[in-house]
């Protein structure tokens, strides 16, 4: 049951403000709006009429179970909202960034291999469906698939529907997603095989086979999708089942497997002698980012790459070099 809010509260309309504005613009900011409901409802709490430093260190309270990154990120959509309420109230208050919560290091990806993954896809079809999951094995086995090969994002995975899939082009539809951006992403011949046989199953009676069903679903309480905490959840059992490590001992996370998918492509166009720097925006499209630069984040500098890099300087300027030595 949703929580009612005591009472109205001074921010109010510069919250609803704030959302039609960067709305029109084209921004979902559903996350900011959660943020900014969480910050009004402790507001109403207090006996101030409207927020200052003590009911904005009120809040941070409430945030003390998660991450520092997570705090910071809030704090800074409160700044904001802040900021753009002063435009016409140079008198609200503004919390100062300097006393928030320090950013840490985001931890570095483990990058999967092909060969950890051939694992995690025995491990998927080692697993027993559920009363809850019938699908369960071939659910998680897809799942893997189109996050290794195609590099998606866990949201985009788990928001496609049947209608978003062609089974004969092997095409994928991705409907709004990061930066409010759409984006049709082809398969590999492989990728291509395994959604088929999927589908053969997901098809097939008595499961909903309508356009608008969920692509990865459970029949748990009916036939819905999955959610991020069970697939992540499935995921994970595979990395344990699997073994998959780094040299650390850590286990890799969801999201590493879209940095070992770019990591990958990367890694195939120096085998093959391509023009990296020409293929770069390809894979930055591909991957849905509006710019190289964010592509650029998701590039590790491995052993394995590292050495590629190195054969083909050998190639091309290695006669350069024992040149300048003699």
């Amino acid at each position: 049951m949703t929580e009612t809010i005591p009472s109205p509260t001074a921010l109010d309309r510069p919250i609803a403000a704030w959302l039609a504005h960067q709305r029109a613009l084209g921004r979902g900011f559903s996350i900011e709006e959660r943020v900014l409901d969480s910050l009004r409802r402790c507001l109403a709490r207090l006996p101030g009429a409207d927020l200052d430093q003590g009911g904005f260190d009120c809040w941070c309270e409430t945030l003390r179970h998660l991450d520092a990154n997570t705090r910071r990120a809030r704090q800074m959509i409160v700044r904001r909202f802040c900021l753009f309420r002063r435009r016409t109230d140079p008198t609200c208050f503004v919390p100062d960034p300097l006393c928030f919560s320090r950013p840490h290091p985001y931890r570095d990806p483990v990058i999967v291999t092909p060969g950890q993954v051939a694992r995690m896809l025995a491990a998927a079809d080692s697993l027993e469906p559920t009363p809850d999951s019938p699908l369960r094995p071939a659910v998680l086995r897809i799942a893997l698939v189109l996050l290794y090969t195609a590099g998606l994002r866990r949201g985009e995975l788990l928001r496609l529907t049947l209608d978003d899939i062609d089974p004969q082009a092997g095409v994928l539809r991705i409907r709004a997603s990061k930066f409010h951006k759409s984006r049709l992403v082809p398969l590999s011949p492989d990728a291509r095989r395994e959604l088929r046989a999927y589908l053969r199953r997901r098809l097939a009676p008595p499961l909903d086979a309508s356009p608008p069903g969920p692509l990865l679903c459970h029949t748990a309480r009916g036939l819905r999708g999955y959610t991020g905490t069970g697939l992540g959840s499935g995921i994970h059992e595979l990395f344990e089942r699997a073994g998959v490590r780094d040299g650390d001992g850590r286990r890799p996370r969801i999201h590493d497997l879209r940095h070992s998918f770019a990591v990958e492509a990367l890694m195939r166009w120096y085998r093959e002698d391509a023009d990296v720097q020409a293929t770069l925006p390809r894979l930055a499209m591909y991957m849905g980012h509006v710019s190289i630069a964010s592509t650029a984040y998701y590039l590790r500098f491995v052993p394995a790459l590292a050495g590629l890099a190195s054969e083909r300087f050998e190639r091309r300027f290695g006669d350069l070099v024992k040149e300048v030595r003699t």
